[in-house]
């Protein structure tokens, strides 16, 4: 028990205070009785917790497509192509701090899965290995 923090209260919907346990890991752990992202979820549901991990998996490949996709043509409108690079960058940042909250729900397996999705990602959409041509991302690098 070293490594957890035990919660015992929380607040209902009508606004009554209740008692729940609800354990949070302060280290790795293994296991599928987690919760990731949501409260409650995935819970102990092993099927719920193997969607979680695809989830995970797939935001991860997600933020690598943005980081190297090159969507915008050369000689588009300057100001319609900054305001959609903002809205590209926002969406990579809101999905990078997702799979972020996702690793720190401390499980094995989520960051497995995250560091697989950059991986994959990675490989397919920024390596030279699948890339055709040299093309410029849309977006500069994460920092």
């Amino acid at each position: 028990m070293a490594n957890m923090v035990e919660t015992t209260s929380a607040w209902n919907t009508t606004g009554l205070h209740v008692h729940r346990k609800s354990l949070l890991h302060m280290s790795f752990y293994w296991g599928h009785k987690s919760e990731i992202l949501f409260s409650g979820w995935p819970g102990c549901n092993s099927g719920m917790y193997a969607l979680a991990l695809i989830l995970v998996f797939a935001l991860a490949m997600v933020v690598e497509w943005l980081s190297y996709c090159s969507i915008i043509k050369p000689g588009a409108n300057k100001v319609a192509t900054g305001f959609f690079q903002t809205a590209m960058h926002t969406v990579r940042a809101g999905l990078s701090y997702m799979v972020m909250l996702a690793v720190m729900s401390f499980n094995g397996g989520v960051f497995l899965a995250a560091v697989f999705g950059h991986a994959i990602g990675f490989l397919v959409f920024g390596s030279k290995a699948f890339r055709k041509a040299e093309k410029v991302p849309d977006l500069p690098p994460r920092k």
